[in-house]
């Protein structure tokens, strides 16, 4: 079918004295007016009986409070108060200022540490960081906790009061305290701000078996990320691929478009690639207009990190019968926001409609599982290691455990990996020590340990060691293509 939006109008009230001006936003077809009623309309419209009570309360408050309050604090109140007791962590007001703050996240480049954070349950969490971020190369990872940023407790925070704290200036840093599952103590993470770029698709081609495999990996998905990835599918096809491995590990989503575009580029006309749930319950389908997908298998990389679009293209793939996710589940996003502007230069941005699958599977909170299992090897989910004294024989802790599993992935041999400082870990530190000319302890002091992060992290970017690629690789040059593009 074609692809149209559903039209949203939403209304608010900003309560001035006794009176009250009604502005309402409608979205048609992704684009957004304002509509402000004239004299006679306005006269029309009554107040919803419900709202006499805030109305009330806004006078009581403006009239006896014993101090001075301004008007426009008690509308952004009541506003954050709503949108509060819809108890949705995606569903947030935000001021003129964090307006002109953030426009710049989904279609330019700006300065801070490259991740994608939620609120949920009152917790701030990384819902992931972005590729080769800062944010990813300080060791942070999905599903950690932020309980405190620059050591201010952020317990209550909204996202963007959280985000707010956490960006900066180029070449600043901030300090982030995390909870981590594992973990038995907070521990703090150290990130340099750095310029997140806006590029958001690389393609390579990639050979296995004398086979051409197209990769395509998709760090989020902004404005341009549909067009760029159409430009460079093509490239990729006039060197006659015979596979495509699509890449969103670590991609936390982004516009609801440009995954669209994507889909209707790779899928046919079949069945649906996505499903929308109105309010009423009401199910939209949206289907590409092609008559034939590919004629090559498509396999997409999928890990915790993927979120909302990411889950959107993983769920159409699978759902459409020939093709194959591989890696761990995902985050589990599936609801869609639209940002409504309210007049004055600030907006809501309201959950407007759940997302299905093509077979009307809704995933939010679940995730979407892989066709295939596949787990990194576990020194690529080691963390920062915290230095406060020297890491010595018979210690036992969570950060000798840390230790412990990134010398075994280094090929140290440690001995255990249980967190008990043995004479075998001594050992694999003293060796690990001499190769890295370091002074020899068998102790893991602030300088060993910064050399054995360093090691893991370029341990990490070689292909050869990310176990969910290899297995993709060899998997898309096994697959048949007479089941591919029906």
């Amino acid at each position: 079918m074609k692809r149209r939006w559903i039209a949203v109008v939403a209304a608010c009230s900003f309560l001035t004295g006794a009176g009250g001006t009604y502005v309402g936003v409608k979205t048609l077809d992704g684009q957004e007016q304002m509509v402000i009623p004239n004299e006679q309309q306005k006269e029309s419209y009554k107040l919803p009986d419900e709202l006499h009570k805030v109305q009330t309360a806004y006078d009581l408050i403006s009239d006896k409070y014993v101090e001075k309050i301004k008007s426009g604090q008690l509308v952004e109140g009541a506003i954050k108060g709503m949108l509060t007791a819809l108890e949705d962590p995606y569903s947030v007001y935000m001021d003129a200022e964090t307006v002109n703050h953030f426009n710049d996240s989904l279609e330019s480049s700006f300065e801070g540490i490259g991740a994608e954070i939620t609120e949920k349950e009152g917790k701030i969490l990384i819902v992931s960081p972005f590729k080769d971020s800062p944010a990813e190369k300080a060791g942070l990872k999905p599903h950690d906790q932020i309980i405190k940023i620059n050591g201010k407790n952020v317990q209550g925070y909204d996202v963007f009061k959280a985000t707010k704290l956490i960006r900066g200036k180029k070449g600043t840093t901030v300090t982030l305290s995390i909870l981590r599952e594992g973990l038995s103590k907070p521990i703090n993470v150290e990130v340099k701000r750095d310029k997140i770029p806006i590029d958001t698709v690389y393609a390579k081609i990639k050979s296995e078996d004398q086979k051409k495999i197209g990769y395509i990996q998709i760090t989020s998905f902004a404005e341009k990320t549909g067009k760029d990835f159409t430009h460079e599918l093509r490239k990729l096809e006039e060197m006659k691929i015979e596979g495509l491995l699509i890449d969103v590990r670590g991609n936390p989503g982004g516009l609801l478009p440009s995954v669209e575009e994507i889909l209707r580029e790779l899928l046919s006309d079949n069945k649906p690639y996505l499903q929308i749930e109105e309010r009423s319950g009401a199910k939209v389908p949206f289907s590409s207009t092609k008559k034939k997908g590919k004629e090559y298998p498509i396999t997409v990389l999928i890990d915790e990190g993927s979120a909302s679009a990411s889950e959107i293209l993983a769920g159409a793939l699978k759902e459409a019968g020939h093709h194959t996710l591989i890696g761990q589940k995902t985050f589990g996003k599936g609801t869609v926001q639209q940002s409504i502007p309210l007049g004055d230069g600030s907006n809501i941005k309201l959950t407007t409609y759940k997302w299905l699958t093509p077979d009307g599977n809704w995933i939010h909170h679940k995730g979407i599982k892989p066709t295939i299992k596949v787990k990194q090897p576990n020194y690529f989910y080691a963390h920062p290691l915290q230095i406060d004294q020297p890491l010595k024989k018979e210690m036992n802790n969570d950060q000798v455990k840390n230790a412990q599993e990134m010398l075994k992935g280094l090929g140290y041999g440690p001995g255990r990996t249980d967190g008990y400082f043995s004479d075998q870990t001594v050992k694999a530190v003293k060796a690990f020590q001499i190769q890295n000319k370091l002074k020899v302890t068998g102790e893991i002091d602030s300088k060993t340990a910064e050399r054995i992060e360093l090691k893991i992290i370029e341990t990490v970017k070689k292909e050869e060691n990310d176990l969910q690629l290899q297995t993709a690789l060899k998997y898309i040059t096994q697959l048949s293509q007479s089941d591919i593009g029906k």
